[in-house]
């Protein structure tokens, strides 16, 4: 493949997140084991390169339970390989006033280029309050705020997922750069009304291989929706090899293909 590619949403996971319960009902489909000792960060470098990846972006996982990957933990991952990993930082929105000064470090020392906050594991939509400082932040410093929409595969409500949810986000903060990660399935309809009616949403395709692209999402990506779809996998659920099997078969042209595989998420995520 010729075209470069930027993974939009990966982690470099840490024992106690590919450990953590939630996930059990993801094994039956992954069909993965729980490893016993921290993956090194070489093992997600030769996945990229297998998959000629050149950039991923790896992100944190603070949990109400559980910080199944600190921030600090994904700075120390991206100095082991700074110029293939890209940092996604998270915060804890129980505490306002402590996330907002996490997310300025993360920024601004850590040198992020995204926040990350999933509203399945919180148990409330986008639109609760507690987000919104959040997005404020995000705002202030022009770093995209990075979200889960459609169903939850761990065991958890879907509800929350509802890409029409970050309707009202755009509404309240037009400035503000949203990727709604793992494509809004099933309501990809929903998720391509919110991407095409504000001009800083963008959905990416994290969690599902190019074979299982709705047909919804296929249409965007040949039409108007091309500056608008990021690619994701997801790693370590799926591998970049597995991701991008079958993208052919999508029939993008050249430039569809290059933005959707690399230029859009440079845009997005202001990567050099």
């Amino acid at each position: 493949m010729n075209t470069m590619i930027i993974d939009a949403w990966a982690q470099h996971p840490t024992l106690r997140h590919l450990q953590d319960p939630i996930f059990d009902s993801l094994r039956r489909w992954t069909k993965g084991g729980i490893p016993t000792s921290e993956v090194p960060v070489a093992a997600t470098i030769a996945m990229m390169d297998a998959g000629h990846v050149s950039k991923s972006l790896i992100s944190a996982w603070v949990a109400p339970r559980n910080v199944m990957i600190s921030n600090d933990e994904v700075a120390e991952f991206v100095k082991q390989a700074p110029d293939r990993l890209v940092g996604v930082g998270s915060v804890d929105i129980s505490k306002p006033m402590a996330a907002v000064r996490e997310i300025k470090r993360c920024i601004n020392e850590l040198g992020f280029k995204a926040i990350r906050v999933l509203p399945w594991l919180w148990e409330v939509p986008p639109t609760d309050r507690r987000f919104y400082p959040v997005y404020t932040a995000c705002a202030e410093l022009s770093v995209p705020f990075c979200t889960q929409i459609g169903h939850t595969g761990p065991l958890m409500p879907s509800e929350v997922g509802r890409p029409i949810y970050l309707d009202q986000v755009a509404l309240d903060f037009p400035e503000l750069v949203i990727v709604g990660g793992h494509i809004g399935y099933p309501w990809t309809e929903e998720a391509i009304a919110v991407a095409t009616k504000h001009e800083n949403v963008y959905i990416d395709t994290s969690a599902y291989t190019a074979k299982r692209y709705p047909p919804e999402l296929i249409r965007f990506l040949h039409s108007h929706g091309k500056r608008k779809v990021l690619f994701g996998t997801n790693y370590p659920m799926l591998t970049a090899e597995n991701a991008l099997a079958g993208l052919d078969e999508l029939a993008l042209d050249e430039e569809s293909k290059n933005l959707f595989l690399y230029e859009n998420a440079k845009r997005v995520f202001k990567l050099d």
